[in-house]
This record gives structure tokens, sequence and C-alpha cells, in this order.
């Protein structure tokens, strides 16, 4: 899109995943943001709220300066709060809280303390509202995700394969595994938009194998399809060894040692997306300023592998890759639910 001004079917989509929020009239919406927030979002949260009847705040924080070696995106881990009590407290108040961070509080230190208070976060991805709209949820995904969530946690093992060599297994009997279908109605929860996604964040040591990133595939660190393959060692959680010829192998190694972090190169989540309206393609539509790629993670039939922070294993880091990877057989134990980048079954 050309001009950031309020059209009327954004603002119809904000009201749309709103409401399936739950929210009703007199309700306390607390929107949150950063002075590098994305300031049309922050307009359309704002008249939704109040065409809406809800009572909406703002809680504005000026962006921290970072202190990181690299260039930061999508850790998902805002550090914008710093822990400011008042802040935090107004949030915790509120009904729901419309996270507009930058880069969002799924893993932030706070995110805990707002959500046991029973308040409900709805994280807003930093994409123009155009994707968002295009995204808007549907609550026809629901059941589908709620049911591969399911498969998830019901099983020991996540093996995954490909032709191009992928061979991983992860065990993740027993692992935090949420999926999202990009709206919240129940105190103490969050979700994020755009969404159809299921993730498991195993355990220490539990995953190993080798990981094929093939031409076409993502790494949504670097907003860039892979113009040639690169393999990933992965021994007991840790990426050991990055192979390959060319730029993407060369930027990935770069990156990965650039931090000097061992716990960036651990196994942070694993799942698939089920999204039939995200779009592999959608990359090549927008300038990098204008998505935050999280499109790309839910397209359906994708294999999602992230490294980074993973609290459930006690590694924090803000080195982050996020990596859709195509045409992939995921079997849950025997259960098959993706074969060759397709859903497969009852989630399809």
């Amino acid at each position: 899109m050309l001009n950031d001004r309020i059209e009327a079917p954004w603002l119809a989509a904000f009201e749309q995943t709103l409401g399936l929020c739950g929210l009703v009239a007199g309700d306390s919406v607390a929107i949150l943001s950063e002075t590098q927030s994305r300031e049309i979002l922050l307009q359309l949260a704002e008249l939704a709220l109040v065409r809406m009847g809800c009572y909406a705040f703002h809680v504005r924080i000026p962006t921290p300066p970072s202190e990181a070696p690299v260039p930061v995106r999508s850790t998902g881990a805002s550090k914008a709060l710093q822990h400011a009590g008042p802040a935090i407290s107004a949030l915790a108040g509120s009904t729901l809280v419309l996270d507009c961070t930058v880069e969002g509080l799924l893993h932030a230190a706070e995110l805990p303390q707002i959500l046991q208070a029973g308040a409900r976060v709805l994280m807003v991805s930093n994409e123009h509202p155009e994707i968002l709209t295009r995204l808007a949820p549907d609550p026809a995904l629901t059941p589908k995700v709620k049911a591969a969530t399911k498969l998830c946690k019901q099983a020991s093992k996540m093996l995954v394969t490909s032709e191009a060599g992928t061979d991983l297994t992860i065990d993740i009997k027993g692992a935090p595994t949420a999926g999202v279908w990009g709206y919240t109605d129940r105190p103490g929860t969050l979700a994020h938009w755009p969404a159809g996604v299921v993730v498991c964040f195993p355990n220490q040591g539990t995953a190993n194998g080798t990981l094929v990133l093939d031409v076409g595939d993502i790494n949504l660190t670097f907003k860039r399809y892979l113009e040639r393959p690169v393999t990933l060692t992965i021994e007991n959680d840790f990426v050991t060894q990055i192979d390959g010829q060319g730029t993407d192998a060369e930027l990935m190694r770069r990156y990965w040692a650039a931090w000097n972090d061992k716990n960036a190169y651990a196994v942070s989540h694993v799942g698939f997306g089920m999204n039939p309206k995200a779009r592999y393609e959608a990359l090549t539509m927008y300038d990098q300023r204008d998505t935050n790629g999280t499109e790309l993670r839910a397209f359906a039939g994708n294999f999602l592998f992230s490294t980074g922070a993973n609290e459930f294993a006690g590694r924090y880091t803000e080195g982050h890759f996020d990596l859709p990877v195509r045409n992939c057989t995921i079997h849950l134990d025997e259960h098959c639910v993706i074969k060759r980048g397709q859903l497969q079954g009852d989630i399809a």
C-alpha cells in the first residue's frame, strides 16, 4: 500500500478481531506501544475500541536502546517495559492488553505478571495493516489448531524428514505446547495476530539430527528466501555445524558467531503452520519495513524451526532465527500430520 491512512477495511478487521476476543462495552483495554511502534496500528486500535464502547487507554514507553552486537528483529521478547511497576500494574489491571510493541511480549520477562493478574494479551504483529486485514482470524480455523495442539501434547516424539535430506528427531514428551488461532477470549491467556501455528518448546537435550534448508526455504531473521541450500547439524539441542556454499550459509555463520553466545545456537521451538490464507510468496510483495514475516511462519504445511531463547529449557538469548521449511513430512509418534508440506487428515 502506498499511503498509511485509515482505510475502512483495516478498521473493520480490528473490530472483528477484538470482537472475537470477547470484548464488550465498558471493558478496559490497554494499548501498549513504544516510540518506534507502527503509528497506524495504534490509531486503528483506538478507533476500533472506541466504536465498540470499550474504555481504551495508552501505555506508551520510549523504545530502549539496543545493546546487541548485530541488528535484532523478531525476538518476541520486547524489552520496552523494563520492569516498570506502574506500567505493568496498568496492563495487569485491564481486561485486554493490545500489544503493539515492535518485538511483542511473547517471551518478555514481564508477561507472566500481566497474565497471572487475569489480563489477556493480544499481540499485534508489527505488520502493515493490509497484511493484518488479509489474515484476520477465522473462527473456522480454531478447532483445527486446537486439534493439532492436542496431538502435539499427546505425542512423545516429533520426526521431521524431507527429500532434501532433513532427518530430525525431537523428544516432545511433556514439552510446553501452544496453538495460536489469532484471538484470545479467556483471562490469563495470550494470542498473536496473524496466527495459525502450533509450536512446542522442547526440554533440554531433546533435539538431534539434520535440518536441510533447501532453495526457496525462508530465513525470516533476514527476510530472505534461500538461494542455495544450508545444512544444519543439531546435537542435543544445539546447532553444531553449518554447511553450505554461498551467501545464505555465510550470512548465518556470521550472524550466529557475532552473538558469542552458545544459547543463540540452541533450539527455541518447533512446530508447523496451519493458516490457509497465509501465503508463502508474500515476502516478495512488501518492503522489509512493512512486514515482520508472521505470515510466513503460519502458511499451511511449513515446518517452523526456531533457534534462540527457550525459557522452558532455561536458555535466554536475543540471538534468534525463525526458519519456515517447506516440503517436510512430520510425524507425531506414528501419526503423520504433514506429508511433503501438506497438512493431513482432520487438521487439513
